[in-house]
């Protein structure tokens, strides 16, 4: 589903403006319709984040808010020791934004964090992230949050069969 999404948010609102999604995740606004917040770079490698709401018929779109990569002075992710989809981006004023999930909000600060040293040569400046969800490690890699899911359930498997057998004496 949200790789039709995304190819569909391409083809119509970004490809005409010779720019492409780099990512995309969903958001939750208080006007009624679905709002995402992406990430675009153009062929002069600016990279662009705006807010989009969809209407809910085919190809119907709507960039509501846009900002520059290079004017995001700080993404904050509020509180890094609890669940929390909310963030904050600092621009020239704060906008609030709640992500649909935590995973979402990482997603989002990976590929900042990303293209912000690709294309600024500066690390963007991250505020209340666990960083061990942020940096690529032996364990917790760019690769996607499945993978991740699937090594801690293959650490916590190896445990249980350790913990289980017998120690002699």
């Amino acid at each position: 589903m949200s790789s039709l999404l995304r190819e569909e948010m391409d083809r119509v609102l970004f490809r005409p403006e010779r720019q492409k999604l780099v990512e995309f995740i969903e958001i939750e606004e208080l006007q009624q319709g679905r709002h995402f917040l992406c990430v675009s770079i153009s062929k002069d490698k600016e990279v662009q984040i705006s807010v989009l709401q969809h209407y809910g018929l085919e190809d119907s779109y709507e960039k509501t808010e846009i900002w520059a990569l290079e004017d995001l002075l700080i993404l904050d992710g509020r509180d890094p020791d609890i669940d929390d989809p909310c963030f904050l981006m600092y621009f020239d004023s704060v906008r609030s934004v709640r992500a649909v999930s935590c995973a979402a909000k990482y997603t989002l600060a990976r590929c900042l964090l990303a293209l912000s040293r690709k294309h600024h040569h500066t690390a963007l400046k991250l505020e209340n992230f666990d960083w061990t969800y942020i940096q690529p490690t032996a364990m917790y890699s760019d690769r996607g949050d499945c993978i991740v899911l699937a090594q801690i359930c293959f650490y916590a498997f190896n445990l249980v069969c350790l913990s289980l057998c017998p120690v002699p004496l």
